[in-house]
């Protein structure tokens, strides 16, 4: 049995595909967390689209994921709770904010982040909406009040992007990031190159579960946008929110036989450098590191002195995207225990 030195009182926000996946990783990494951590994660609170439940003593996780699983709800679940606000009203150390992304006005990620802030939690999100309005005012506001924002999962799921310019270049000043960050539009664009039209290639990758039923923050841009605001300020302290960032789409795209044969090809390319932000589909070399195939991810970081540094992986999926979630725990109880933060 688990000691409860170093318990750390989780309210989770959000209980889709991520929410449910990370809650199965902790229950199943939970022994080892403690061993090599000292980390003793107890969901205390947790919540859905429809119901909120909580008990102070730790919710039964196995329980928990049955009954959503079971009945697509939280709703009529034994420790489930009316009329409390779980952010302010409970106590705990850290929230999970899992709920969808919103590029419009952020909510309702926004509004948990901030009553975090406002009760003294730690965030850790996935939620690229808030970040992706807001970034340079959150990350302020959380260090003003000594408190962390963790947000590795936001950008490219399970594979440390964020994680990887914070740690293995630092030091460095990066100049420029070109990157392919939806895989999505990554596997609707290599589906065109084998000679699917736009709609065929799309329709393929709702059927696969890479596009959702209204696809338009993919084929449009604005998830690719999102991700480059958070990179930007993240590895080029840019200070930039999606505003900031000129977007342009896959919609119309056309890859030619005549591009092909010419050794050439098409990818959707968030880029940041001195000239500004952009996301936009670009002609480029079939041979060039970001050319990636299906629904992979690649990011290329130009440091001033050591150059073009790629890292290439899977951008998505709830597992992976958890597993981020996870290492954001494991920093912050690493934080908390006087230990230097990796990103």
């Amino acid at each position: 049995m688990l000691s409860l030195v170093g318990k750390m009182r989780i309210i989770l926000i959000g209980l889709g595909v991520v929410g449910q996946a990370f809650l199965e990783l902790l229950e199943l990494e939970k022994t080892d967390l403690y061993g090599k951590y000292g980390l003793h994660p107890v969901v205390v609170a947790a919540a859905d689209s429809s119901s909120m439940v909580y008990n102070p003593r730790g919710l039964d996780v196995p329980s928990l994921l049955r009954h959503k699983r079971s009945r697509g709800t939280l709703r009529g679940y034994p420790d489930e709770v009316l009329d409390i606000d779980l952010v302010r009203d409970v106590d705990a150390e850290v929230v999970v904010e899992v709920t969808p992304s919103n590029f419009k006005t952020g909510e309702p990620g926004i509004s948990h982040i901030r009553a975090a802030l406002q009760t003294g939690k730690h965030v850790i999100t996935a939620n690229k909406g808030p970040l992706a309005i807001e970034m340079p005012a959150l990350v302020e506001m959380f260090q003003h009040k000594g408190l962390r924002l963790l947000f590795s999962g936001t950008v490219g799921g399970g594979t440390p992007f964020l994680r990887f310019v914070g740690k293995c270049l630092s030091g460095e000043r990066i100049v420029s990031i070109r990157g392919v960050v939806n895989g999505t539009t990554n596997y609707i664009l290599n589906r065109m190159e084998e000679g699917k039209s736009f709609q065929e290639a799309l329709r393929e990758a709702q059927e696969k579960g890479y596009a959702e039923a209204d696809p338009s923050n993919d084929v449009d841009g604005w998830d690719s946008a999102a991700k480059l605001v958070i990179l930007s300020n993240w590895a080029m302290d840019l200070g930039v929110t999606l505003k900031d960032v000129s977007v342009r789409g896959i919609r119309g795209v056309e890859i030619t036989e005549d591009m092909l044969s010419r050794g050439k090809t098409v990818r959707l390319i968030a880029s940041a450098d001195e000239s500004g932000l952009r996301v936009q589909p670009e002609e480029i070399d079939k041979r060039d590191p970001l050319v990636v195939p299906g629904a992979l991810n690649a990011v290329s970081f130009t440091a001033e002195i050591s150059g073009r540094h790629t890292l290439i992986g899977k951008g998505a999926g709830g597992r992976e995207t958890a597993a981020a979630l996870i290492r954001d725990l494991v920093e912050l109880k690493l934080y908390l225990g006087g230990a230097e933060p990796c990103s």
